[in-house]
C-alpha cells in the first residue's frame, strides 16, 4: 500500500473528540495534543508515524508542518499552516505567545494533512422541530460585555462573541475598536 493510500485510509477513519472546552464561547474544540494523541492507533496499523515540525519566518510569523511518514519505504506526504504572533496581546508574556501561535499552527497543519473539518454539520445546527431560544442582548455597560472585552483582549474573536450574544450597535463599534487594536 502506498503512503498515498495510506493516507487516504487514514483520513476516511480519523475520528478526533473536541475534548476541550471555551467557558466564554461555550464551544467544544480538539487541539494539536488531541489531534496526535488519536493518531496513534494508526502508527502501528499502516506502518506509519506523523511529526509537526516549525519553523520560524521572521517578523513574528511561524510556519507549522505536519508529515506523515510510511515506515517502511520512507516516503512522507507534509501540510503547512502560517500564523502570526500577536505581540500585543495583553495578558500573555512573548514565550506564551508564541506557544499559542505554536498550538495553533500546528493544529491547523495536522488539519489540513487529516482533511479536518472544524464547520458544525447539518446534525448539530439542526433543532429538530424544537423552539430556538434568541440570544441574549450584549450592550455596553453591563458584566458581561466587560466579560467580552477581557476576551477580545487574552485573544478571543468578536465572531466567538456574535454567536453568543445579539450585540447592541454601540456594544458592536466598541468590540470592532477593541479587536482591530489587538490585532
Amino acid at each position: 500500500m502506498t503512503i498515498h493510500e495510506k493516507l487516504s485510509k487514514i483520513q476516511k477513519e480519523f475520528k478526533a473528540k473536541k475534548s476541550r472546552f471555551n467557558s466564554f464561547g461555550k464551544y467544544n474544540f480538539r487541539s494539536a495534543e488531541d489531534i496526535l494523541e488519536a493518531l496513534k492507533p494508526f502508527n502501528e496499523k499502516y506502518k506509519v508515524y506523523f511529526k509537526v515540525d516549525e519553523n520560524y519566518l521572521g517578523d513574528a510569523i511561524i510556519e507549522s508542518t505536519a508529515t506523515i511518514v510510511d515506515a517502511d519505504g520512507a516516503m512522507e506526504i507534509t501540510a503547512s499552516a502560517i500564523v502570526g504572533v500577536d505581540l500585543n496581546q495583553k495578558g500573555m508574556q512573548v514565550p506564551q505567545q508564541f506557544g499559542s501561535a505554536s498550538s495553533y499552527g500546528k493544529k491547523y497543519a495536522l488539519g489540513n494533512l487529516l482533511l479536518i473539518d472544524d464547520t458544525a454539520d447539518a446534525d448539530a445546527t439542526n433543532t429538530h422541530g424544537k423552539e430556538v431560544k434568541a440570544k441574549p442582548t450584549l450592550d455596553i455597560n453591563t458584566d458581561a460585555f466587560t466579560k467580552a472585552k477581557q476576551y477580545i483582549q487574552s485573544g478571543g474573536t468578536l465572531k466567538a462573541i456574535n454567536q453568543k450574544y445579539k450585540l447592541t450597535q454601540k456594544a458592536l463599534a466598541e468590540l470592532k475598536k477593541l479587536e482591530l487594536t489587538e490585532v
